[in-house]
């Protein structure tokens, strides 16, 4: 009886130790686990947002060039899975974003910004409140391209010609729309073909139109394309009419398209505004702040020439509408 008593002591024992040592096993290997784990100490968002789209503009424009990078640098820096989507550009760009699920971050003209936010021009009764900024990127410079065949020389000879404006409520249209004003023209002195950049520097090679507006940084590769079959010309925009157009358009600002640009022979003056980034505003703070040090911090990585003008330190430059705070909260940082 009593060792049948000693053994069932024993087994009890030793059942013991094996439960003591279990637990003295987990509580020894919690701390060192959230030591070594990197997400500890990383500065990857926490929300459980996993895909993001990031509206850009044609195949051929500068938004579309830059879009894949920004996208691949919010990928990989923030763990969320990002991808740049073809649209029809800014002032869609801005519609879209109202909605759900369109897209959570877009290019867009700090002028088109302004009037959506504003509900002006192509937003006049349909003000969006929805969106902030994330940062401003580089000039996008108006070209008004035509060919040496078109013997278009000033605004003026832009008259009874057929001219590509862009889509009606888009950037390049409003910007087509105001430098026509400060020279004496309206839509209505033009042929206006509502085309976008490829479809433009197409009808430019085959003759179908005259002329066209682009507003795009520079080099943009429709222009670049045509520039390889014919011989391209950029119409300026002389100091005094620049100056009018500022002071009732503050948001341009003068702009030179460099000789050599398209293999033109000499500097030609011109006009821009800025490209920018939006977002929603109801995006985490956290996910803002970790994509826009994604693109600001790594900006040896942008390939495209106007990777130069992206910049922490400019990236609050010609905004007119509210920052979105994890934005504000990076740049703040870089003061």
């Amino acid at each position: 009886m009593k060792k049948k008593q000693f053994k069932l002591l024993m087994l009890l024992s030793i059942f013991a130790l094996f439960i003591l040592a279990a637990c003295g096993s987990d509580s020894g290997s919690e701390p060192e686990s959230s030591e070594g784990d990197d997400s500890a100490s990383s500065d990857k968002p926490t929300s459980d947002i996993k895909f993001l789209s990031l509206l850009t503009g044609g195949t051929q424009g500068t938004y579309y060039a830059l879009g894949g990078t920004f996208a691949d640098l919010i990928s990989t820096e923030t763990g969320i899975k990002t991808t740049a989507e073809v649209s029809q550009a800014s002032a869609a760009n801005m519609t879209a974003l109202k909605e759900k699920d369109k897209g959570e971050i877009a290019f867009v003209q700090t002028d088109i910004a302004y009037y959506a936010t504003e509900g002006t021009l192509m937003f006049e009764g349909d003000k969006i409140d929805t969106i902030a900024a994330l940062g401003a990127l580089y000039p996008e410079t108006i070209q008004l391209v035509t060919t040496e065949a078109s013997g278009i020389k000033t605004y003026a000879d832009l008259k009874g010609k057929k001219v590509s404006v862009g889509a009606p409520g888009s950037g390049t249209y409003a910007n087509a729309e105001q430098l026509l004003e400060i020279h004496g023209l309206t839509m209505d002195d033009i042929k206006a073909q509502n085309l976008d950049f490829g479809e433009s520097t197409d009808g430019l090679q085959s003759g179908q139109i005259d002329a066209a507006f682009i507003t795009a940084g520079t080099p943009t590769a429709a222009v670049e394309a045509l520039n390889a079959t014919t011989k391209v010309n950029i119409i300026g925009v002389d100091a005094g009419k620049a100056d009018e157009l500022i002071a009732k358009y503050p948001y341009y600002a003068k702009d030179t398209v460099k000789e050599g640009t398209y293999g033109i022979a000499n500097d030609v003056e011109t006009v821009s505004v800025l490209a920018m980034l939006a977002v929603k505003k109801d995006l985490p703070e956290d996910v803002v702040y970790s994509m826009t040090k994604a693109i600001y911090d790594n900006t040896d990585k942008i390939s495209h020439p106007k990777g130069a003008f992206i910049k922490p330190e400019t990236g609050l430059d010609g905004i007119s509408i509210d920052v979105h705070p994890g934005a504000q909260k990076y740049f703040d940082e870089k003061k």
